[in-house]
């Protein structure tokens, strides 16, 4: 499935992303991708706030994945295995996740309360 693609800020960091903004994109996400490049990842958007959880039962890479509030601010971020069904849910009310290298955002000392700039809207 190919998916359109955005450039957004995380902090400082410019990243590349995949925005998956429809049910089938969000339901396929990142299952059965081997690797991700550097500053890239997945960008899910969602219709409006809300808690969704994330699991990897088909995801093959270890992913870290940030929650970010309708004000594009990051509520928590969460380390994630591969093959897992454990449940990754946000702090507060979402509308957007963004995944990336797992350790990406800690390498790039990004925390909860960063900004992301340039997300789309839903």
């Amino acid at each position: 499935m190919l998916l359109p693609t955005a450039e957004i800020l995380v902090g400082p960091q410019k990243v590349h992303v995949e925005v998956a903004a429809t049910e089938a994109a969000r339901t396929q996400g990142l299952m059965g991708r081997p690797s991700l490049p550097p500053n890239q990842g997945m960008l899910f958007v969602f219709e409006a706030p809300g808690s969704v959880c994330f699991w990897m039962k088909n995801t093959p890479l270890p992913l870290s994945i940030a929650f970010i509030d309708a004000a594009g601010k990051i509520i928590n971020i969460a380390d994630m295995q591969p093959h897992t069904l454990d449940s990754h849910c946000p702090a507060g009310p979402m509308l957007y996740a963004l995944e990336m290298q797992q350790g990406w955002f800690r390498q790039h000392q990004i925390k909860a309360g960063a900004l992301v700039k340039g997300l789309p809207r839903p």
